[in-house]
């Protein structure tokens, strides 16, 4: 049995805890609000992103750093994208060499445009061979209820990517390992955008080939920015790229697709945000990978339409036809 530390006691740091614990590690939860925490300690539950669901005994949270990293020999980051720096700039000096660090997160940072694992690199010093990435199609109350799920487990280290493997395989989580860390990180980043595209034509009242043509589009986009990023183009026909997109744009649970539907019905940036406490990371990084693709010059006219749309340029029906009217051309491009 190991001892993990998962930064982050919100919906999916929280349902990924269950995982850890289900595979017979012991688990302490970083929360950054103190009755968060005494309330999965005293109810094992988090009423507040998890309400109803049952926490394993050996599921434990604290406020303080110190507590939630002794005895861990992996910390789990699961914390929203753009507040990760400044979270890990207080906790980088109490995470010793050893420490595995593992990315639940799915976004680009503003203003760096570096990815999650690059930024943890930066922060911590701690070498791509000791960072890893979770993700594919995760949504995180099914995966707090245990319906049966797979996931990918990316490190430039093999050793360390069957490590974490193993540490969160359970009879309904499966994971598979993978070496292509900037297209798994791209993937899961770019598909929170391509969600709020669909959920936008679905909000205005559109159908299955509207969504179903946006999806396919958006991975054309997302795998032309993973070619220019030196990412391995199978990725993005896996967990990772396809399987996330799917998840994401298809169910009402994605947060990055409800908040797209609310846009198509007319609502604004402002008043979604104030009508919720979760947070929608395709919001946030759209405009860092936008400006991600604009340096490798690749072209994304989705995630160019939709950064439009948040920036209160555009609506989303006129998003959607501005996208059609765009010049015809091959569709390998």
């Amino acid at each position: 049995m190991s001892r993990v530390a998962v930064f982050g006691a919100g919906s999916w740091g929280t349902a990924f805890s269950i995982v850890l614990a289900d595979a017979g590690n012991d688990v302490a939860i970083w929360g950054r609000r103190e009755d968060v925490c005494q309330t999965i300690n005293t109810k094992h539950e988090n009423t507040e992103y998890l309400p109803g669901i049952d926490l394993p005994t050996t599921v434990t949270a604290s406020h303080e750093p110190d507590d939630v990293l002794d005895g861990a020999d992996v910390a789990v980051l699961a914390v929203p994208s753009q507040s990760l720096r400044e979270n890990l700039v207080q906790w980088a000096p109490v995470i010793k060499d050893h420490v595995v660090l593992v990315s639940l997160m799915k976004g680009v940072e503003l203003g760096t445009t570096k990815r999650m694992s690059e930024v943890i690199d930066e922060v911590t010093g701690a070498g791509p061979a000791r960072i890893a990435v979770v993700t594919g199609p995760n949504l995180s109350h099914e995966i707090s209820e245990r319906q049966p799920a797979a996931s990918v487990v990316a490190c430039l280290d093999h050793a360390v990517a069957e490590r974490i493997q193993a540490l969160c395989h359970t009879p309904t989580f499966r994971p598979y390992t993978n070496a292509d860390v900037v297209g798994c990180e791209l993937g899961g980043a770019t598909k929170n955008v391509i969600a709020l595209a669909v959920g936008m034509a679905a909000g205005l009242g559109f159908g299955d080939n509207t969504q179903a043509s946006v999806i396919t589009r958006g991975l054309a986009e997302t795998s032309r920015l993973g070619a220019a990023l030196g990412a391995d183009p199978y990725t993005f026909a896996g967990l990772a790229g396809l399987g996330d997109l799917v998840a994401t744009c298809s169910s009402p649970l994605s947060r990055n697709r409800t908040f797209g539907d609310k846009l198509g019905q007319g609502m604004t940036v402002d008043e979604i945000v104030h009508s919720t406490r979760q947070v929608a990371e395709g919001v946030k990084s759209c405009q860092a990978i936008l400006e991600l693709a604009q340096r490798h010059d690749v072209e994304t006219p989705i995630v160019e339409h939709v950064v439009a749309v948040i920036r209160g340029e555009m609506g989303p029906k006129e998003m959607l036809y501005s996208l059609l009217a765009r010049s015809a051309k091959p569709e390998r491009h």
